[in-house]
């Protein structure tokens, strides 16, 4: 799997290897092991007012926009702080 994702940035890869040993593990079913993939591997053009969470799914927010070094600042939702990101850190948050 890290040769597939040889192109992906390191924390990507990173994430999807930990995915994959958790399905291998069995502590995670493949459906979920699939759908955390397949959102790693997506190039997601991230814009103002998109909702996002961190790769870890633990932080959730919107950007609020885009800086010209192509950095996203964006607002968490439970502290209200702005924070700055890599696009690579942040995926598109699906959930209801």
């Amino acid at each position: 799997m890290d040769l597939v994702s040889a192109e992906l940035p390191t924390v990507r890869r990173r994430e999807i290897m930990s995915a994959v040993a958790h399905y291998i593990a069995g502590v995670l079913d493949r459906e979920s092991m699939m759908e955390i993939v397949e959102s790693l591997c997506g190039a997601a053009e991230l814009k103002p007012g998109d909702r996002v969470k961190t790769l870890r799914g633990i932080t959730h927010g919107v950007i609020l926009r885009v800086l010209d070094d192509g950095r996203l600042v964006w607002k968490a939702d439970a502290s209200g702080s702005e924070l700055i990101a890599l696009p690579e850190s942040l995926i598109l948050d699906r959930s209801p």
